[in-house]
């Protein structure tokens, strides 16, 4: 009889043993308490467990548990309704052992990244979040940071947790995508959860899938062009693979961006390689998300136009669907800082933009005027622009600035500007045949033209002369 005790317990001990060592179901660092899931759509929960085991999946805001057996190579992933925002709910996990994740909401989620201006926070003293920094408690905003870090290989998981938005858990995070969501928060009235993966000094190409960039020769060429620094990786997908991909099955609304002063050294490539990082973007989602971006600011990069080009590079990329662009040629005070101090208007800005083409809200103007056409006329060119309804204005009623006109032997000229609604007559009394027109095309230019909601111009030109060598 005691021999068949100690036999139980025996069994019974080692029963405990391999259920603790090898039987429990653990989650992803994005898969939390206090996290937010995109309301209105199928969210993935996904994790790790033993094979063969048996888990019940069920969610408070509508008490319905769904069941799964973890497959043979451990890995796990169900995919859950969401119903309209709200909160905070539960969702329990149980398997060999029991998770209960709590305090979630429902609501918009937004991933926030590029380099150091989207990076920007309090960490480098910027006084528009500082100042804010008190004031900032809000249960309806939550925040999941995502640590500087590299790999090889697409990743599975990674290094962050999410957090209830406050003066604490707010140091450190970017001030763009702080006040982008806090305008969202306040405009739709829905919890918002901001993803940040940000790393200054930092190349587009490291941000884009690595198989993306190896098959397609003109951007292999550009991306091994690319110098190594002491700041930040050049490899490319080095960034994706570590910081993108772990949370490619989370569900989110859309993404922000603010990146491209390190590529001004190669800008001739970067229409090419951005558009291909928001596809394969949007390849490891598996969403055709929205994605707006910053328009890199005015700087002095030096004695020629490469900061001009890449500008002009960011334009074009509007043309891939679903994309949007804010400029911010009016919100730098000195061109020597690449980092603008102004990241609340950004934020703003950005929010604009998701509020007006997300959302379909009404908002006073959330797109800059844009060249439409290019018209020559005797001694003129006359300009014309999308999206300024109300026509344009200059800044204290003073004449347009940083527009330069040519004739056929390329050298440009200060301009004459006349304003006529949404039009520009432009000329120069030594040019009798002008061909050609450029607009803030330079890396400084911080030009004064606006639309009457307030939106500055986007740079522009009309050419395709060598940009470099023929800077006003």
């Amino acid at each position: 009889m005691f021999a068949m005790k100690k036999i139980s317990c025996v069994a019974l001990f080692c029963l405990l043993v391999y259920t603790s060592a090898f039987a429990t179901i653990r989650l992803p660092t994005v898969i939390s308490s206090n996290m937010v899931l995109q309301q209105r759509s199928t969210a993935a929960i996904w994790g790790w467990g033993d094979p063969g085991e048996k888990l019940s999946v069920t969610t408070s805001w509508n008490k319905v548990t769904d069941s799964l057996t973890v497959p043979s190579d451990g890995r796990w992933k169900i995919k859950l309704p969401t119903t309209a925002a709200g909160g905070p709910y539960t969702i329990t996990l149980q398997g060999w052992n029991r998770i209960v994740l709590d305090n979630i909401l429902l609501g918009e989620v937004w991933l926030c990244s590029g380099q150091s201006n989207m990076e920007w926070s309090s960490y480098n003293n910027n006084q528009q979040i500082i100042d804010e920094l008190p004031k900032s408690t809000n249960n309806q905003i939550r925040l999941f940071h995502i640590a500087r870090t590299t790999a090889d290989y697409p990743q599975d998981n990674c290094e962050a947790r999410w957090e209830i938005c406050g003066p604490e858990t707010l140091k450190g995070f970017s001030a763009v995508g702080y006040f982008f969501g806090k305008k969202l928060q306040r405009e739709l009235n829905v919890p918002i959860g901001l993803i940040e993966a940000a790393w200054g000094g930092t190349h587009v190409e490291s941000w884009t899938p690595a198989p993306v960039i190896a098959g397609d020769p003109v951007l292999q060429t550009a991306a091994a062009r690319l110098p190594a620094t002491i700041w930040g990786p050049h490899l490319p997908g080095v960034l994706y693979n570590a910081m993108i991909a772990p949370v490619t099955s989370f569900a989110i609304a859309g993404a922000i961006w603010y990146q491209g002063e390190s590529n001004t050294g190669t800008a001739a490539s970067y229409q090419a390689t951005f558009t291909a990082m928001i596809e394969g973007w949007r390849n490891g989602f598996d969403r055709n998300f929205p994605f707006y971006y910053v328009q890199i600011a005015p700087y002095n990069y030096g004695n020629n136009n490469q900061g001009a080009l890449l500008q002009e590079q960011q334009t074009r990329t509007q043309s891939l669907p679903g994309t949007g662009m804010v400029v911010v040629t009016d919100l730098v005070d000195n061109v020597n800082d690449i980092h603008p101090q102004n990241k609340y208007d950004v934020g703003e800005r950005l929010a604009g933009w998701a509020l007006g083409a997300t959302y379909s809200r009404q908002v006073a103007a959330y797109k800059n005027p844009v060249l439409k056409t290019a018209t020559p006329e005797k001694n003129t060119i006359i300009l014309s622009f999308d999206h300024a309804p109300n026509g344009l204005v200059t800044k204290e009623g003073k004449p347009a600035t940083e527009f330069y006109i040519a004739g056929g032997d390329q050298v440009f000229l200060p301009a004459d500007t006349r304003i006529e609604a949404n039009r520009i007559i432009v000329s120069h009394k030594k040019i009798a045949n002008p061909v050609a027109v450029r607009f803030g095309f330079s890396n400084t230019a911080r030009p004064n033209l606006f639309s009457k909601e307030g939106l500055p111009v986007t740079p522009f030109r009309t050419d395709n002369w060598d940009a470099v060598l023929s800077t006003p």
